[in-house]
């Protein structure tokens, strides 16, 4: 019995009540919902904004860093309210246990009350009218510090720059002995002086003497006022106040009187007439720290976003430039330029070239032995001597258009005669 192979039939049609109409899917049938939607979401924006925010984040830290690190007040050199190393505050400490009295004034033209003596550090940041009036305010003393000759000539007459007489201008700080009849220097003794030199003129005492200047100057002006003149107030600093004889010379020097008047340099006032300025010094400091943070992001960003030079790609010519047309080229650069001995030279190097694999010539040096080709050629032609044959390989270089055709024609008869003797 053959056992039948099942056909697969249709399904048959339901007998039963056609089924009712099937309810839509509301969210397929919304074409709205099915879409993408465009709105911006909170992930996309975060993937967006994240490296401009942590940038954001990157310099508010910066910021805040140097602001703690610049938070310390910065002092010039020899500020009596300075704790730092070049601050004068040690020395104003021991002047008021002494019982002495230092008053910080701002303006050298307005005496404070019962101040005798008058510090000066910079004396030539002030002007021509200001010293005028500090010297006529006629005080019991007045001390300089490393004046310049504007200075010394309104404060200090008689005083010179230790250079204007041909003398060093400038002795480095170290202890020195005074060398002088000076009160002051004589119970001090050994002191560590130096910077700006200066005579003493015919009234004045030098003391601590260097070569042929003195860092210490005291001289009477006659109205009342002595004026002591230092060439540098490294000896006064916190640093080097307790090295030898510095502390008993900044007492005596400028303890004379009972009331001290310290005068705080003014950094930004212009300089007095006849000082000069460089263009840096109308940029404020900021301004030249941005500029250096500037070209250190000019520099990074180059380095970031500069082309990398990968390897040398041979690139096909875009048309195929025929040999002729080359060769027509550049005969019409030399005859531009006039350059009949290189475009000889040109000739005959290739001919030389042409010619020495026919007489088995070996190249030394990548060029044929111009002896041994010569010797070949004459061999090769004996109706041709040797000389002549190397007055037309190597000879000297045409003189005009005509000799230089003449030598091309020569070369090609050589060759065809070399080839087919």
């Amino acid at each position: 019995m053959t056992s039948a192979t099942p056909v697969p039939t249709a399904p048959p049609h339901p007998t039963g009540p056609a089924p009712g109409p099937v309810a839509a899917d509301p969210v397929a049938a919304d074409p709205v919902a099915t879409g993408t939607s465009l709105a911006p979401t909170g992930r996309g924006l975060w993937r967006r904004a994240r490296w401009y925010l942590l940038t954001v984040v990157l310099a508010l830290l910066a910021a805040v860093v140097l602001a703690a690190a610049n938070d310390e007040r910065q002092y010039p050199p020899l500020d009596p309210r300075s704790y730092d190393a070049t601050g004068g505050h040690a020395l104003v400490a021991l002047l008021e246990r002494q019982g002495l009295t230092v008053d910080v004034i701002t303006d050298p033209t307005g005496r404070p009350t019962g101040a005798d003596t008058l510090v000066l550090p910079e004396p030539d940041l002030l002007t021509p009218e200001q010293l005028a009036a500090v010297a006529a305010a006629r005080h019991s003393r007045l001390v300089l510090i490393a004046p310049g000759p504007a200075a010394l000539s309104a404060l200090a007459p008689g005083v010179r720059m230790s250079d204007e007489n041909g003398g060093v201008p400038y002795a480095r700080v170290r202890g020195t002995d005074p060398g002088c009849s000076l009160p002051e220097a004589v119970r001090a003794g050994s002191a560590h002086v130096g910077g700006l030199l200066y005579t003493s003129g015919s009234r004045g005492e030098g003391c601590y003497p260097r070569g042929h200047g003195y860092p210490v100057v005291a001289v009477p002006t006659g109205r009342g006022t002595d004026v002591v003149v230092l060439g540098s107030g490294e000896f006064l600093t916190n640093e080097l106040l307790k090295k030898d004889g510095n502390a008993a010379l900044g007492l005596g020097l400028l303890g004379a009187q009972p009331h001290i008047g310290w005068h705080l340099p003014d950094y930004t006032a212009p300089v007095a007439e006849g000082g000069r300025k460089s263009f840096q010094d109308f940029i404020p400091e900021g301004w030249t720290w941005a500029g250096y943070q500037l070209a250190v992001a000019v520099v990074l960003a180059a380095l970031w976003r500069a082309r990398r030079l990968g390897p040398v790609v041979s690139e096909n010519l875009p048309v195929v430039v025929r040999a002729s047309e080359t060769t027509e080229g550049r005969a019409r650069l030399y005859r531009r330029a006039r350059a009949r001995g290189r475009a000889a030279d040109a000739l005959r190097r290739a001919a030389a070239h042409r010619i020495a694999p026919a007489l088995g010539v070996p190249p030394v040096a990548g060029a044929p032995d111009p002896t041994a080709l010569c010797a070949a050629v004459a061999d090769r032609l004996p109706e041709r001597p040797a000389g002549d044959v190397r007055a037309l390989l190597y000879g000297p270089p045409p003189t005009d258009d005509a000799a230089l055709l003449r030598l091309a024609d020569d070369l090609d008869a050589l060759e065809r005669q070399v080839r087919k003797p």
